[in-house]
């Protein structure tokens, strides 16, 4: 008797990654760039201290990819102790704006204080004022296939 594989089967398990530091931060960066996302897919919790942002990420680190072609997945980004949320060049009021992540960096202020910026495309930036730098990176669907079918390419 056979049986379907399961997404939970497989070597390439979900994501689900944290970060206490610049250098964490880094990796998480690398993993959600070119992360997309309605602009009504992102909220800020002041009582709770959390900002949330739903994704939808470039699988960067599959290694399958040969096989079954470029794939995303739903994620969500959390950062936690978060005082404060500005940003720049994002369109307010308008939730249907899709918005592509470039980068993501942390700068200290006053230690463990600091800044955590979301740098998108088209000169947007979201900066969150943060009491440290907590954030995670968690996989929540199963991979699908990129709606383009490639891989984003950046020129250097």
């Amino acid at each position: 008797m056979t049986h379907d594989a399961r997404f939970e089967d497989g070597k390439e398990a979900p994501l689900n990654l944290g970060a206490m530091d610049a250098d964490d931060l880094k990796v998480i960066a690398a993993l959600a760039q070119d992360a997309v996302f309605p602009a009504s897919e992102m909220r800020w919790d002041r009582k709770a201290d959390r900002f949330v942002v739903l994704l939808n990420r470039v699988r960067w680190e599959d290694e399958g990819r040969a096989r079954h072609g470029t794939e995303r997945v739903q994620s969500l980004l959390v950062f936690s102790s978060v005082q404060k949320v500005a940003s720049q060049g994002v369109p307010q009021g308008d939730a249907d704006t899709i918005l592509s992540l470039l980068d993501i960096t942390f700068e200290h202020t006053d230690a463990p204080s600091g800044h955590v910026t979301l740098t998108l495309a088209g000169d947007g930036a979201i900066r969150l004022s943060v009491e440290a730098l907590e954030a995670t990176l968690k996989d929540v669907t199963r991979p699908y296939k990129a709606p383009s079918g490639k891989r984003p390419s950046h020129d250097t």
